[in-house]
């Protein structure tokens, strides 16, 4: 069973399954996170979903890569969620199954190339209040307690 985060569904409303790869990226203390303009101002764990014939772990380094610029060294899984969420972007109503994983910012290789985004660092223990959703507050907490290593 997938621990689940959010919202409930809603008993009359059918959902699409979208598996995606989500990243810690640690260093110092902080988080590499983006920051999502539209449809409202969301800050979010970089990354998203996974292509037909893609792995998850060519998902995390791409997503990374287009939300925040930088690339990524040894990621390695460290859970997974999952929550009910309606996507205007697409207008689909979706269960997201949410892959986390944990990874090493190596460097940064430019601005992001997803519109709309932001990349920014912040304090892990800020992040696990300010997250968007509570899937990522809860990884970004127990990395900030130790309970996770990367």
């Amino acid at each position: 069973m997938i621990r689940r985060f959010g919202e409930p569904p809603h008993a009359n409303q059918s959902y699409r399954r979208r598996v995606g790869a989500y990243a810690l990226l640690p260093r110092a203390g902080r988080l590499l996170l983006t920051e999502q303009a539209n449809p409202a101002p969301d800050l979010q764990l970089p990354g998203g979903g996974i292509d037909p014939g893609e792995s998850p772990f060519a998902a995390l380094h791409r997503e990374v890569f287009e939300e925040t610029g930088w690339l990524i060294g040894r990621p390695r899984r460290a859970g997974v969620f999952r929550r009910f969420a309606y996507m205007p972007e697409y207008d689909l109503w979706a269960e997201k199954i949410c892959l986390i994983f944990i990874a090493s910012p190596i460097r940064p290789m430019g601005p992001p190339s997803e519109p709309g985004h932001r990349a920014l660092w912040m304090d892990t223990i800020e992040a696990a209040e300010r997250l968007g959703n509570a899937g990522d507050r809860h990884f970004a907490a127990r990395l900030a307690l130790g309970l996770l290593k990367n």
